[in-house]
């Protein structure tokens, strides 16, 4: 024991970049935002008992954004209001129609270090105090976007209230400002719903996508001194909840966007427009996917489309309604999609959850449908995206049930775990670790020794 003990002293002692270098969880969905770690965390838990729980620890305000990991440190953001109520399983979670919430007072947004061991918290800085220039929809919050990391800084994006860089003690390092940023239904600009689009880190820069109401670009900055270095117009598009993502394939590297009227990659180094495609969902949120050498796009809002992008692809993409595929698409259906999680791809199977619960499992090679089930009770609603280790998938819901299922062309359910608070964020995984945030605490699992 006291071995084990001097070895756990000993890792968190080391260098961020150095400490589960190959653990690291560094952005939305993890590496390439796949959704997908190494290791084997556990598949059955109890949080009254505390088996398989390593730690909990309490989160002040409300956030939805995921938890990051580098090394031996967590980071992970919110936003703090003391009249703020904060739902519980208990009371429920209105907001389902679409309202504004009616916040008021001062609102301090926070960007937060915690131990990967111990879940104690290093550091919490103020990274804006002030009232909200936009409002917040019922079910979402003022610190939507998940934060990234390269390892030495941490990037976290709170829409309207900035961009914000600090290095691994807690030190801004820089911030920008990129004004109002109005999210909302295109459809109903009376209703401001909040921002969050995650920042993602390539090569030295940070990439944010900004589909609002009142301004439509993506931005792309230097991350040592947060300068603007190009900013892709997308004019006419509409607000957007969704990642982008960077494919990089046979010298070419892309931003690949979701949207409504520019679903789109653009040429990393010169911002032009390589390839687009029309008629997808009017309210995007799933982020992009590149695996098996193809980028899966999904929105379903309206309409539920799946797309099955080459990434050599050029021009207009958009599909026939008689057209399975084309020059840029491997393949296209219309429907199957995802409202709210981004689907995730294991071993050639495409595994696309949709906010009801219902999942579809397809051949991520040719569309083929492999089988389809509900996942859980069947009535839970669905806003966190699917992750997975080892041979199995992990869903959660909002109400916190959280349902095992192993990977494979038929469905089964290894255990359905219930962890009875509200589950907007999608889980992190470093190793055998599984990091789960409610809207209270912070939740690492892990297989007792």
């Amino acid at each position: 024991m006291k071995i084990r003990t001097l070895f756990a002293a000993f890792l968190v002692c080391l260098s961020p970049a150095t400490a589960f270098s190959d653990d690291n969880w560094p952005q939305f969905r993890g590496h390439g935002g796949l959704g997908i770690g190494g290791g084997h965390p556990p598949t059955e838990w109890n949080t009254e008992t505390d088996h398989n729980v390593a730690w909990k620890t309490p989160i002040p305000g409300i956030g939805h954004s995921s938890p990051i990991v580098w090394g031996n440190r967590i980071f992970l953001t919110t936003a703090v209001n003391s009249d703020a109520e904060i739902p519980s399983v208990e009371t429920g979670w209105s907001g389902g129609a679409g309202e504004s919430a009616s916040d008021t007072g001062e609102w301090t947004w926070q960007v937060m270090c915690l131990q990967l061991e111990t879940g104690k918290q290093l550091w919490a800085e103020d990274a804006h105090v002030g009232t909200p220039a936009v409002k917040r929809h019922l079910k979402a919050s003022h610190a939507n976007c998940t934060p990234a990391t390269d390892g030495k800084s941490v990037v976290a994006f709170f829409g309207s209230e900035g961009l914000y860089c600090f290095d691994f003690d807690g030190r801004l390092i820089w911030k920008h400002d990129f004004g109002k940023l109005v999210s909302g239904p295109y459809d109903a600009p009376e209703l401001e719903w909040g921002f969050a689009s995650s920042p993602i880190i390539h090569n030295g820069l940070v990439i944010v996508q900004c589909d609002c109401l009142n301004a439509n670009f993506v931005a792309i900055l230097d991350l040592k001194t947060g300068e603007e270095i190009r900013r892709i117009d997308r004019d006419g598009e509409v607000a957007t909840w969704s990642t982008p993502l960077v494919v990089t394939t046979d010298g070419r590297s892309q931003i690949v966007c979701n949207g409504y009227r520019q679903m789109a990659g653009y040429d990393l180094e010169t911002g032009r427009e390589l390839w687009h495609l029309t008629n997808g969902g009017d309210v995007p949120v799933p982020t992009p996917l590149f695996s098996k050498g193809l980028i899966y796009l999904t929105n379903g809002h309206g309409r539920s489309p799946t797309f099955a992008i080459r990434p050599t692809a050029t021009g207009d993409l958009t599909p026939a309604d008689d057209q399975t595929e084309n020059a840029g698409l491997a393949w296209w259906q219309p429907s199957n999609g995802s409202y709210m999680p981004t689907p995730l791809v294991r071993d050639e199977l495409l595994y696309t959850c949709d906010d009801n619960g219902r999942l579809t499992v397809q051949n991520a090679m040719s569309g083929e449908l492999i089988y389809r089930h509900r996942i859980g009770t069947g009535s839970a609603t669905y806003s966190a995206s699917a992750v997975s280790a080892g041979a199995y998938l992990y869903f959660v819901s909002e109400e916190g049930e959280v349902t095992v299922v192993e990977t494979g062309s038929d469905f089964k359910t290894v255990a359905t775990n219930s962890i009875k608070e509200f589950v907007m964020a999608t889980p992190a995984i470093s190793g055998d670790r599984l990091l789960i945030r409610t809207v209270r605490n912070l939740y690492c699992l892990k297989p007792e020794d």
